[in-house]
């Protein structure tokens, strides 16, 4: 009786402490994401290039339409006209 107990007892330690040491492991990640995500904002973040002029801008002040990135309203609407002529470019050649 008297060794299951303290076979109880040395496993109830060891799953205390391994408990501890992951949280401890986790926390450790969060807090290193959190400073990445905090150096990234300082550093302007991520960096998205224009579809028309190919000009690198971080992507708070870049304009999105469907997957492509824009520096301003003028050159996604230039690109966007661009496309729509091409399909018609394309059956004249044909």
């Amino acid at each position: 009786m008297n060794l299951l107990i303290i076979r109880l007892l040395i496993f109830a330690v060891l799953l205390y402490a391994g408990l501890k040491l992951y949280g401890m492991y986790r926390q450790r990640q969060r807090d290193r994401l959190t400073q990445e995500r905090q150096e990234q904002q300082q550093n302007g973040g991520h960096m998205v290039r224009c579809r028309w002029c190919e000009v690198h801008l971080p992507e708070d002040e870049a304009l999105r339409d469907a997957e492509q990135w824009f520096c301003s309203s003028a050159h996604r609407d230039r690109f966007l006209q661009e496309q729509k002529q091409d399909p018609r470019d394309n059956d004249k050649d044909a």
